[in-house]
């Protein structure tokens, strides 16, 4: 339903997107993640036709979004982080004007608007002016504006932004009804939401992909064992304990836990009890109070994370 294949974009000197390729299908939820500066909103601006690519393809639901333009838009919803709403309108205006924006006709925007109404909780304030409602109405009227034409896709940028916990489960249940027979790609910097919204992720960083797949299989599939290591510093600071971790053979990534001095490691899974023994020996060897060697149990953060130090490490000197 939503293909992007070798994907690029460039400002200037700048290649914002590098080579992105993903595939969305009917009926799924497809979380995209990622730091500032990833290449997130440059991808979606491709997606929703807003942007051309550099190079490579980007269609939706078979329309190309260079060749078939206006017939793409057609076919996706947008939800922006921060949607573009006119505060003077009443909630029904607003929701019409959007119906005109698509070309709808009368019969098919009363419809739409009763619809989109009912499903964003949006009766109590339908009357009421865009600019007096509170920061979680106006996502729903956002998200209404999104779904306002009934398109087979939709895109939702941080659409649990500013809402309250019972907002946010009620968004979250929605979301998963809405990709019962639409597909989705959901953007968000929270991600224990992605966790309990989407089927599959696609991780960016510095413009391109870093990970892909289920959430079970990216926790899953890692190379190593995750554990964190409590240690005094012997001698060495923070940094300097750090490399010396990344410099042992045994050990795929390091990184320090905030300002404390344990330590997430990662040790090849090649080495099972063997690496952590050695490892162990090595630490002592070498001066450390090891006080504390435990399990960590793969998480997405931990996957982000290390996604991140990985594109860092693959990024070329300028």
């Amino acid at each position: 339903m939503i293909d992007l294949v070798n994907v690029k974009k460039r400002f200037g000197a700048v290649e914002a997107v590098q080579g992105v390729t993903l595939h969305a299908a009917p009926g799924e939820i497809l979380g995209l993640l990622g730091p500032n500066g990833a290449g997130k909103t440059t991808t979606i601006r491709m997606v929703t036709g807003y942007l051309p690519p550099t190079s490579g393809s980007v269609t939706v639901a078979g329309y190309d979004s260079v060749r078939d333009s206006l017939k793409l838009r057609s076919q996706i919803g947008y939800m922006p982080e921060s949607a573009a709403l006119h505060p003077e309108m009443r909630v029904v205006d607003h929701l019409d004007f959007c119906g005109r924006i698509h070309l709808m006709d009368r019969r098919r925007r009363r419809v739409g608007l009763d619809r989109v109404i009912e499903r964003c909780w949006l009766q109590e304030v339908r009357r009421r002016r865009v600019g007096q409602l509170s920061k979680g109405y106006r996502q729903r009227v956002s998200l209404a504006c999104a779904l306002i034409h009934d398109p087979p896709a939709l895109v939702l940028d941080e659409p649990t932004s500013g809402l309250d916990p019972t907002q946010i489960i009620e968004t979250r249940k929605l979301v998963r009804e809405l990709s019962s027979d639409r597909t989705m790609i959901l953007c968000s910097h929270i991600l224990p939401e992605v966790e309990r919204t989407c089927d599959r992720v696609v991780l960016l960083a510095r413009g391109r992909v870093r990970a892909e797949g289920s959430i079970p299989e990216l926790t899953g599939a890692s190379a190593g064992t995750s554990v964190i290591l409590d240690l005094g510093r012997g001698g060495f600071s923070g940094p300097a304990t750090e490399q010396w971790l990344r410099d042992q053979p045994e050990v795929l990534s390091a990184r320090s836990i905030g300002e404390s001095d344990q330590f997430l490691v990662e040790l090849a899974s090649r080495g099972g009890v063997e690496a952590r023994a050695s490892i162990s020996r090595r630490i002592i060897e070498a001066g450390f109070d090891l006080r504390e060697f435990r399990s960590e149990r793969p998480s997405l953060e931990g996957l982000f994370l290390r996604a991140l130090d990985d594109g860092a490490d693959k990024e070329p000197d300028s």
